[in-house]
């Protein structure tokens, strides 16, 4: 596991970016493993520009994300759905077709779990996975506790996690319990893996990450068994990592 300190945000979006560019480029057929939240914002704002400002082909690129609330459309404003046509998917010319997120409307759960996890396997398996981290340790929606081999799966979410997320809503009241999120087996099939964490409010799961074992009560600890993986934090959340944190990273 590597991990990378940036002087902030904006640094981390530049970086991100770059790499997400030049992996277009590489192979525009590429599948693309993307994440919600606060910390995604500057990364996506940052790559609508480049593509506007190259030109970009993105028409045969498809993409996943990891999770949806059960019980909010597509068209609900703290859906993830409605997040990334705000953030990315309205702004630059991906395929809607080539697009998937998890239905948190559908009829049958289980069936929509093993359709998105077959999905995936049909396109040939995700090249490069965004993750963010919460705060107990989740990535993707896998609370801890989470079996390191599960699939596409319904999670009750944490009362950590709840009250995290509930300050996007007005009325907290509608926060959901439950979610649709790829399993740990699924990320860790992923070819590549950016975890990204920034602000203060991660300074000490990043710090618990490091120190820790590998162990189900932090699911994000799975990643230090990926072959591919870097994590890649500002200052703010690498103020409790030790200087040997960054033996093999870099300072950008």
């Amino acid at each position: 596991m590597m991990f990378y300190r940036f002087t902030c945000p904006q640094a981390i979006a530049d970086y991100v970016t770059a790499e997400w560019v030049a992996l277009i480029q590489r192979n525009p057929k590429a599948v693309l493993g993307l994440a919600t939240g606060s910390t995604m914002e500057p990364v996506y704002k940052e790559f609508v520009r480049q593509v506007r400002h190259q030109q970009l082909a993105l028409d045969q690129l498809s993409t996943f994300n990891l999770d949806e609330y059960i019980g909010l459309g597509a068209e609900h404003p703290q859906s993830y759905h409605y997040y990334m046509q705000q953030q990315l998917f309205d702004l630059v010319p991906f395929s809607p077709e080539r697009v998937h997120l998890p239905d948190g409307l559908c009829d049958s759960l289980d069936q929509q779990c093993a359709h998105y996890h077959n999905l995936i396997q049909q396109l040939g398996g995700i090249d490069w996975q965004l993750l963010g981290i919460g705060t107990n340790g989740h990535i993707g929606f896998n609370e801890p506790g989470t079996s390191f081999d599960s699939q596409v799966h319904v999670v009750d979410l944490s009362p950590q996690t709840r009250l995290d997320n509930s300050r996007f809503f007005a009325d907290k009241s509608q926060m959901p319990t439950r979610a649709i999120t790829l399993g740990l087996g699924d990320i860790m099939l992923a070819k590549q893996i950016l975890l990204l964490a920034t602000g203060e409010n991660k300074a000490q799961i990043m710090a618990d990450l490091y120190h820790s074992a590998v162990d189900e009560s932090l699911p994000a600890s799975i990643l230090k068994t990926h072959p591919n993986v870097r994590i890649l934090v500002d200052e703010a959340a690498a103020q409790h990592l030790p200087a040997a944190a960054f033996n093999k990273g870099v300072a950008v």
